[in-house]
């Protein structure tokens, strides 16, 4: 009789570890569900844990770990943005929305979720984690243009494109991820010079980014 293959060495995960395991089990719930439809029960079984183990690590329940999971995905939508500032504009911001648009396509329902708001575990904690994902945002794209003191027109042109690329996604998702995302993300980029452009015809700080733009070709 053939023997048995052993039996897997069983290791304990460290304190990091396991709490990385169990935000990473809630991720993947909440990209899927809206947070109301998720519970600790849920979160427990797909890290394969007990229920009190989870509670061990997240004492606050389900709003402690919504709040920890909603920061570890915020962490990573502000890293979308952090592209090296070398070559054309519209390159750069190219590859930026591709990271986003990716980070958009694999959480599905929990992006709609935590940009639309109205779940039972919203706050003003939540609500703030999610506007700092907006202001980094802002400061990426203001860095790309090389200005560290916009004026109000830039600054409100910036966020304003922000909020226009939310909306976009939202609405990707809702028609089914059409335009393919390579298309959705051309068109915001064409988007955002236009809206530069526009801009410029009021402002001189923005006149002056559009004419250093067109130069840079």
């Amino acid at each position: 009789m053939a023997p048995s293959a052993p039996t897997p060495a069983y290791r304990r995960l460290s304190v990091e570890e396991r709490r990385s395991q169990l935000l990473d089990a809630a991720l993947t719930l909440f990209a899927h569900r809206a947070p109301e439809d998720v519970s600790l029960d849920d979160v427990a079984e797909a890290a394969g844990v007990s229920r009190p183990l989870v509670y061990r690590y997240f004492p606050g329940g389900k709003q402690q770990l919504y709040e920890a999971a909603l920061r570890s995905a915020a962490e990573e939508l502000q890293q979308c943005f952090d592209e090296p500032r070398q070559g054309p504009l519209p390159a750069r911001l190219g590859r930026a929305l591709d990271r986003y648009l990716a980070f958009v396509d694999e959480h599905d329902a929990g992006f709609s979720a935590l940009l639309q708001g109205g779940s039972v575990v919203e706050t003003s904690r939540t609500t703030a984690i999610v506007d700092g994902v907006r202001r980094a945002a802002a400061q990426h794209i203001l860095g790309h243009l090389g200005v560290t003191r916009p004026g109000p027109r830039l600054r409100m042109t910036v966020r304003v494109w922000i909020t226009a690329v939310e909306a976009a996604s939202l609405i990707w998702l809702d028609e089914d991820k059409q335009p393919p995302a390579g298309e959705l993300r051309d068109w915001l980029v064409e988007q955002f010079v236009a809206v530069l452009t526009v801009t410029a015809g009021r402002d001189p700080q923005t006149a002056e980014l559009v004419t250093a733009l067109s130069e840079d070709g």
